[in-house]
């Protein structure tokens, strides 16, 4: 099987395409650049993909890591030779299932190929599983090392055992342990114990049989001495019944009675209601009744107010010919306070001028002797009368003259200011202040007795108004049942009797309501079925609750022997026939002696076994060991010709003048690489029948330039047969196989 293309669609991959050649071919991409990638995909086209898988820490599951970048849907095709004829293998979506679609045509044709679907495509492609193809057919750069699978591991311990594949010492050994257990592995797991069980079962079933029967027969004879007290009780309970039956036949007829005549009353109180006519409900009845009692209250009420508001109104001419004051005519409190602070201030304006006026008179006194004293009287002395004396005393009758006219003015406002008091009959303006601050108090009270006689007259008002009100509306709902009313007294005595009719009919309805169901209880009951009929049966020798008693004690102790009866008979049918169980008895002896004989010779085949693969276990695989050698010596330019493999495939390698065997675990990084290299293409070799591609992902980083020219010429050599796919991040290989022929070089 070839590669001829593959086109993905494939986490990095938008619609890339690779074309390897037939042989060997070098694929060159930086890091990053999708070599793994592409590696991924051949294995997932082949194999599908595992949608159960999922995420874990540190972990990402295939369908989600290569989840196309581009955010289109992932999907494939590649084109295989295979047998001569080229096939196209493509996966796509299905719903939200990646990779859930398959189809796989013959590629010139289009027609499906037999047998190929997309659970069994990678198996039958290239002859083994999936996990044995990624740990076997893929190589890469830290993963050389081979970790055994349980499928690989089968085919070389094979080889390894047996020298051939498939022929295997541990399958055959399991088959036998297998085989081995099936009959006992321990004292109660396998064939042999089971038969031990079975048939102790069997015995104890026969004899549990034989007791059962025994149990059945002694229930029997017990059920039917039940059976006959039973009967007898169940005689004496009839006759009891019989005559609880008279009981209620003549309860039904008294009821029948009671019945008759509360229809008779019913009827004449409905004959009585019809003359009156439809009569309103009971509730409407007993809220017009509150009506006709609020009416009462109400008059009581407007009695009451109008006495009130005639004692409100007297009270108000009082309090209102007590505000009448001379000193305030028509003014109001607040304007009779303001007068008199007004006036007040007046008054004091005037004494405090006719206290500065006073003041001054003595300074006019004063001046004018000053002048008399000064001049006047000694210039006089001196030289007698003269122009400057005369001016002096001139002076001083002026000042004299002010001093009276002062005197006069301050006379004169004292007066104007007890004008101001006198009108008001008061002495003092605190006098005055407190004369208007009573009126304005008397004027209040008149304003609050006027009030309240407003609102006694409202609400008088408004209480006569509920009163005719109601009247009207008492009358107009009376007028319904009783048109002959025309005051309140014939209201009142239409509603008493209305009431009165309505509850007379309403107990007779339920008194034939309760007679009725007395008379349909009574017949559910079985009253009025032969009334009177007493059947012709002995007197009963027990009471009617003792003879209930003993039946239905006796009945139950009948049910619990029936029932212990029909157990015992249900064991009997299910334990089986007798000789049926005493013949599987034998059959189960026989088998059980059988198995055992099987079972010593399985342990005595396994011993043999073990014995002869003690012998084939102290030899290798030769041919596993020949071809891992020779890689490994083309590898290493024959500096480790030979190798050996543990059943572990622990490698250890032999130089060309060496005695012992070194472990892979001494040699250097690059040899170790080299050793697993040759194991993993004796691997492929011996465990891929049909030579499936084989891609190597940076597989040759450690090799110097010496056995990386080596490593490439075995691995063009293997191109001949099997084809190969070498991804690098370098340069150097390409350089190394230069034009060699039969290699195909692509840049990614």
């Amino acid at each position: 099987m070839k590669i001829k293309s593959m086109t993905a669609t494939f986490g990095r991959l938008n619609k890339a395409r690779l074309e390897p050649g037939p042989g060997l071919t070098l694929i060159h991409a930086p890091n990053e650049g999708g070599k793994s990638t592409w590696a991924a995909f051949w294995r997932t086209m082949l194999y599908g993909i595992d949608t159960r898988d999922k995420n874990k820490r540190g972990y990402l599951a295939d369908k989600n890591r290569y989840q196309p970048w581009s955010g289109a849907p992932m999907e494939g095709e590649i084109v295989l030779e295979l047998e001569g004829r080229d096939i196209t293998i493509r996966r796509g979506p299905r719903g939200n299932t990646p990779f859930g679609s398959f189809s796989a045509v013959y590629t010139g044709t289009q027609e499906p190929v037999p047998g190929l679907t997309a659970s069994n495509c990678g198996e039958l492609l290239t002859g083994v599983g999936a996990e044995v193809f990624s740990r076997s057919a893929f190589l890469g750069d830290g993963n050389l090392s081979l970790t055994t699978a349980p499928e690989l591991e089968r085919r070389i311990a094979s080889l390894v055992t047996t020298g051939e594949e498939e022929v295997s010492f541990s399958q055959a050994m399991e088959q036998l342990k297998i085989w081995k257990n099936r009959r006992q592995v321990n004292k109660s797991v396998g064939e042999i114990p089971k038969l031990d069980r079975e048939l102790a079962q069997v015995r104890e079933s026969l004899t549990q049989l034989e007791e059962t029967a025994a149990l059945a027969a002694r229930l029997e004879g017990e059920r039917a001495v039940l059976e006959r007290e039973r009967d007898g009780l169940s005689q004496q309970a009839a006759a009891h019944q019989a005559l609880a039956q008279k009981k209620l036949s003549d309860r039904y007829l008294q009821a029948g009675e009671e019945y008759q005549s509360a229809r008779q009353q019913l009827a004449g109180l409905e004959a009585e209601q019809a003359r009156f006519g439809a009569i309103p409900d009971r509730e409407a009845l007993k809220q017009a009744q509150g009506e006709l009692q609020y009416l009462k209250v109400l008059d009581e009420e407007i009695k009451q107010g109008s006495a009130a508001l005639e004692e409100a109104e007297e009270t108000s001419a009082k309090a209102k010919e007590a505000a009448k004051d001379e000193h305030f005519p028509g003014m109001t409190g607040e304007e009779a306070v303001a007068k008199a602070a007004s006036d007040c201030a007046a008054w004091q304006a005037t004494q405090e001028k006719a206290r500065k006026y006073q003041r001054t008179c003595p300074v006019f006194i004063a001046v004018g002797l000053s002048w008399l004293v000064l001049l006047a009287i000694p210039l006089f002395v001196r030289n007698g009368m003269n122009f400057i004396s005369l001016l002096a005393v001139a002076v001083f009758a002026f000042n004299l003259l002010l001093a009276f006219l002062q005197k006069r003015r301050v006379s004169q406002i004292k007066k104007d200011a007890a004008q101001i008091l006198e009108q008001y009959g008061v002495q003092a303006p605190e006098e005055l202040t407190a004369l208007a601050q009573s009126y304005k108090e008397r004027c209040q009270t008149a304003d609050k007795a006027a009030h309240e006689v407003e609102v006694i007259r409202n609400a008088v008002t408004e209480r006569q108004s509920k009163r005719d009100t109601t009247k009207t509306e008492l009358l107009d709902f009376v007028h319904q049942f009783a048109p002959e009313a025309s005051d309140m007294f014939g209201c009142s005595a239409a509603l008493s009797r209305a009431l009165g009719l309505d509850h007379d009919l309403a107990l007779a309805r339920e008194r034939a309501s309760s007679a009725r169901r007395r008379l349909d209880d009574l017949s559910a009951q079985g009253a009025g079925e032969g009334a009177g009929e007493v059947p012709e049966l002995p007197i009963p020798d027990l009471g009617p609750e003792e003879t209930g008693r003993l039946l239905a004690k006796t009945a139950e102790r009948l049910e619990q022997t029936s029932a212990q009866l029909n157990q015992a008979r249900g064991a009997l049918r299910s334990m089986g026939d007798p000789a049926a169980l005493s013949a599987r008895a034998e059959e189960l002896e026989e088998r059980l002696s059988r198995r055992r004989l099987e079972y010593e010779a399985l342990s005595a085949a396994m011993d043999a076994l073990t014995q002869a693969n003690t012998k084939l276990q102290e030899r290798f695989s030769p041919e596993l060991n020949r071809l891992t050698g020779l890689f490994l010596a083309r590898l290493t330019r024959d500096k480790y010709p030979a190798v050996s493999l543990t059943r572990e495939l622990e490698g250890f390698v032999r130089t060309g003048d060496g005695v012992l065997p070194r472990s892979a675990l001494y040699l250097s990084r690059g040899t170790a690489d080299q050793l697993y290299l040759a194991l993993r293409l004796a691997v492929c070799r011996l465990c891929l029948p049909e030579k499936p591609p084989i891609l190597l992902d940076d597989a040759l980083a450690s090799f110097d330039d010496d056995r990386l020219e080596g490593a490439l010429e075995l691995l063009w050599e293997l191109s001949g047969e099997q084809q190969l796919l070498l991804f690098t991040c370098q340069r150097r290989e390409g350089e190394v196989l230069g034009d060699t022929p039969g290699v195909t070089r692509v840049e990614l």
